[in-house]
């Protein structure tokens, strides 16, 4: 194939040269200041994370309104963390000493809100608990207070005795845990992965650093606004936010960049100055960058129309990580680029390209048989889609919750082994004093163990019914439901029921409902983004169809591999929303990145040919785009959390999926089936073939 000689620029003067590169290297200084100055907003996103169950709830649901209660009653924000001591022949007398003399020591600790119980022995006379009041007024300092009490009750124990420290105080603590090396572990991964694609892609050392201190500094910015946030109650940051804004930051950076310096390596092979062909590469890819960012901006704002806490807040922070790599890929990493000039792509020289030879080869087969491509295509999505049915997502247990075994899980298997299996999590009725007496005793139905009073104001009495069955369990479901039942029949008397089966109850309805809301809102906004950068109606159809069948697709694959590979017990309910947001929002954003190419083309040469030439020449970037943020996203793996490995997997294989498979062939083929009517109604479809 005949190569065209490039156009030969004339050289640029000298002083020009000089003036050129003064605003980049301001733009450049002014980046790498604020990051040194912010390095460690990151790593200080722990300390006001949120991982207690209340920052999960629903705002309006009646179980939320138990919590605020129940802090009325106790003068605070309280956790309890349950100490269980246990030996399997039998506790001793000196035992009970040990258990005594540590339940003094716990009572030193810092960061109580109230007296140490005394012990109590269970029934078969081989543990023993003690129930200790933890201040939650801070997560972040609730989890060292626990760690802090593991290291008093562990100290010097007689051998065979053992104490695991559990209830919603040991939980938030191992979460804390889990997610206190978020920063380092996570990021770490991430850049390896990313530097590793980067290398392969752009074979120099020189880009990937560059596009590493890109997502680097966004990284830096987004944690600095969402920090003082977060620390002022303004949104909800808990583990799992935090872990997605680290991916998304990178993911996105990478993105924006790989297909920036795509069109710069364009122009600077046709022989432009650094200065033009970085100028030319922002004017010529902003649109499409910026769509970008929008349609994962807005779909990721439509997460505030949840009635979970930990969606709301998953919003604005994920949005605030976007819009930081936008502001970062449109300034300092053209700043970067042109200051660099051709030492970039150090140690080759760009040249101008042939036409590349996989992608023509794609673009081919398309041309030839579009007709069976996008069959095939579509019958493939299709036939994988229906194993959606054998999904699960209607909640796990919370001890299943971990994929690793940590404190507060085997601590509850202990309690549940010797007490009543709700013993650590009985459900909490709150009622008027002069109806305490009568609300009790109709809380005596089938399933509860034992109903006790646990505090009162002149206003309110707190009364707590331990449940036979575990907490998370569908028993304690069916006996909440009695219960509920009975004490809100007390003539006279106003009664709200919480405690943890009523608060995974509300999630788990909350989670249904909001799925109802936003995935619909999700697609509303994603069209009107579409629209209005394609000017057309009938193409934003096609590219939404195409992305919702590939989500469905990766649900179905999903919970084969779940199911039958993995043998995982379940899922959130929040799961299949938040990959759905995910997938959407990003699966749409290299559909942008092509059909904005194709358009350009369609002007020049027409629809048919503009779309050969527009996948000929992004396939090679766009795949390598999917590459990185499947792998970034996949990099949530390392996180030992049940609902972080399901993402990770689901956002990276449906990214895939979409990249290979819908991009590459499904929305191509059928865009050269349809033609120019793609462009209905827009001026475009008037033009040629």
């Amino acid at each position: 194939m005949r190569v065209e000689a490039p156009t030969r620029v004339p050289p640029v003067p000298r002083r020009a040269r000089q003036r050129g590169r003064r605003l980049p290297a301001v733009v450049m200084i002014v980046w790498l200041v604020a990051g040194a100055v912010g390095i460690g907003a990151p790593g200080a996103l722990s300390e006001v994370q949120r991982n207690d169950g209340e920052s999960f709830l629903p705002a309006a649901a009646e179980a939320t309104e138990v919590v605020r209660l129940q802090e009325k009653i106790a003068g605070g924000k309280i956790q309890p963390a349950l100490v269980v001591f246990s030996r399997p022949a039998g506790l001793t007398e000196a035992d009970g000493a040990v258990v005594r003399a540590r339940a003094a020591d716990v009572s030193r600790l810092t960061g109580l809100a109230g007296p140490v119980s005394d012990p109590v022995v269970a029934p078969d006379g081989k543990a023993v608990l003690v129930t200790v009041p933890v201040s939650g007024v801070d997560g972040f300092e609730a989890g060292r207070t626990v760690q802090r009490m593991r290291d008093v009750v562990r100290a010097d124990l007689p051998a065979g005795l053992s104490v695991h420290v559990t209830g919603p105080a040991g939980y938030t603590a191992d979460f804390g845990e889990v997610f206190t090396g978020i920063d380092g572990r996570l990021l770490v991964v991430t850049a390896l992965v990313v530097a590793l694609v980067l290398v392969l892609v752009y074979r120099s050392p020189v880009l990937p650093v560059v596009v590493l201190v890109s997502a680097g500094l966004a990284l830096v910015l987004s944690a600095s606004v969402v920090h003082p946030l977060a620390a002022n109650g303004v949104l909800t940051l808990n583990g799992q936010s935090q872990g997605i804004l680290f991916i998304l930051v990178f993911g996105a950076s990478t993105d924006y960049a790989l297909l920036l310096i795509a069109r710069h390596r364009e122009e600077t092979a046709s022989g432009a100055s650094p200065r033009q062909s970085v100028g030319k590469a922002v004017r010529a890819s902003f649109e499409s960058i910026a769509a970008s960012a929008g349609t994962v901006i807005l779909g990721l704002a439509c997460l505030l129309l949840s009635e979970l806490s930990s969606n709301r807040g998953l919003g604005p922070v994920a949005a605030i990580g976007i819009a930081a790599s936008l502001l970062v890929s449109l300034t300092f990493l053209p700043a970067a680029l042109t200051l660099l000039g051709r030492k970039a792509f150090w140690p080759a020289r760009p040249r101008p390209a042939a036409r590349p030879r996989l992608w023509g080869r794609v673009a081919d087969l398309v041309s030839r048989r579009f007709v069976p491509v996008w069959v095939i295509s579509l019958l493939v999505l299709v036939q994988l889609s229906i194993f959606v049915g054998v999904s699960r997502s209607s909640g796990v247990r919370q001890t299943e919750v971990f994929l690793d075994p940590v404190d507060a899980v085997t601590g509850q298997h202990v309690l549940a082994e010797h007490f009543p299996a709700g013993a650590g999590e009985p459900v909490v009725i709150i009622t008027e004093p002069r109806y305490a007496a009568r609300v009790a005793q109709a809380a005596h139905v089938d399933g509860v163990a034992a109903v006790t009073a646990a505090g009162q104001t002149d206003e309110w009495v707190q009364i707590t019914a331990t449940l036979a069955a575990p907490a998370d369990s569908e028993a304690a479901r069916q006996t909440l439901a009695d219960l509920r039942r009975e004490v809100r029949a007390v003539p006279g008397a106003s009664v709200r029921v919480g405690g943890q089966t009523a608060i995974q109850q509300e999630i788990a309805e909350a989670a249904e409902r909001d799925r109802l809301v936003i995935i619909p809102a999700v697609l509303v906004v994603v069209f009107l983004v579409l629209a209005l950068l394609l000017r057309a109606l009938l193409a934003p159809l096609v590219l939404i169809a195409t992305v919702v069948l590939s989500f469905t697709a990766t649900l179905g694959v999903g919970a084969l591999v779940f199911n039958e590979v993995l043998d995982f017990p379940g899922s959130d309910p929040s799961v299949p929303l938040y990959a759905f947001v995910f997938l959407v929002a990003l699966g749409v954003d290299y559909n942008i990145f092509l059909i904005t190419r194709v358009r350009e083309e369609a002007r020049r040469i027409g629809t048919r040919a503009g779309t050969l030439h527009g996948l000929a020449v992004t396939g090679g970037v766009i795949t390598s785009a999917g590459v990185v943020l499947a792998a970034t996203f996949a990099a949530l793996a390392v996180l030992p959390i049940l609902f972080m490995a399901q993402i990770a997997f689901l956002v990276a294989f449906g990214v895939l999926l979409d990249t290979l498979l819908v991009r590459s062939l499904l929305v191509p083929a059928l865009t050269v089936h349809i033609g120019r009517n793609i462009w209905w109604p827009g001026r475009l479809r008037r033009g040629a073939v």
